[in-house]
């Protein structure tokens, strides 16, 4: 058995840690929210009546994740919300969520808005995708 990495004292390589295992904290009291995970299209005319840019209703064709948390008797000020590539972590004093993506997302073009009425905190993510057939843009 030979460690491949540079540093002859680590017990496992890079590769070997699932993405987001830095934010698990299994001794966290805190008990987490109910949550759903929606996916939305940007359709025109030509996708509903003709068909003509092949798009389909499945998540395969979606542009984004858009996410729903319901976090009563919360403040928008308390909220801290982390997104990275794969993975959702957000924090406030009664809650903790760690969500591991279905897609890789930019976490740069996402957007939250706090619906205080409804006490739900909404997180639009664009979904990052390569080009194929489907996915032009």
């Amino acid at each position: 058995f030979q460690v491949k990495s540079e540093n002859k004292k680590t017990i496992w390589n890079t590769e070997e840690v699932p993405e987001g295992s830095e934010f698990d904290d299994t001794w966290d009291p805190r008990e987490k929210p109910e949550y759903e995970i929606s996916f939305k299209q940007h359709v025109g005319t030509e996708d509903v009546f003709f068909g003509m840019t092949g798009k389909d209703p499945s998540t395969a064709c979606c542009e984004d994740i858009v996410i729903k948390i319901k976090l009563p008797e919360t403040k928008y000020s308390d909220i801290t919300l982390d997104i990275q590539e794969k993975v959702l972590d957000l924090r406030t004093p009664k809650k903790k969520l760690l969500l591991h993506l279905p897609y890789p997302v930019n976490s740069k073009e996402g957007r939250a808005r706090f619906l205080s009425e409804e006490e739900v905190l909404e997180v639009t993510l664009r979904v990052s995708r390569k080009l194929d057939f489907i996915n032009f843009s």
